[in-house]
């Protein structure tokens, strides 16, 4: 079964910066669309940003558009949020999740792909907490 572990997650003033990691194990990671989702207290969980396999194609929710970057390193097994001018708003738990595998490595990704359904595999998640 596929294993996916995220780390990076801490506490940060406003405006500060963190970056994600997720490491995959037990699939062929290059064949999985990837997306990171983010959970807070009382709130459904959201769908924050996402890439597809090949890495050529990513998509953001607008509440992060231009402040927070997704990639990764095929080579490495990892994926990657890169998290800027953070809010407090942005405190939640966040997990990466695995969409696969695809044939299509390659397609434009789309709102959809902020769909938590389309998922299959899922970290245990990390607490990021922004706070002065």
């Amino acid at each position: 079964r596929a294993q996916l572990m995220e780390s990076g997650g801490g506490s940060v003033q406003p405006g500060g910066s963190l970056t994600l990691s997720c490491l995959v194990s037990d699939l062929t990671y290059s064949e999985y669309h990837m997306g990171w989702f983010r959970q807070a207290p009382g709130k459904e969980r959201e769908g924050v940003a996402a890439i597809n396999g090949g890495g050529t194609s990513t998509y953001y929710a607008d509440s992060v558009k231009g402040r927070f970057t997704v990639s990764r390193d095929n080579a490495r097994n990892t994926l990657y949020l890169q998290m800027n001018d953070l809010k407090p708003e942005d405190t939640a738990v966040y997990s990466c999740a695995a969409n696969g595998p695809k044939w299509d490595t390659t397609p434009t990704m789309t709102f959809t792909s902020l769909s938590a359904a389309k998922y299959d595999y899922w970290g245990q998640g990390t607490q990021v907490t922004v706070s002065s």
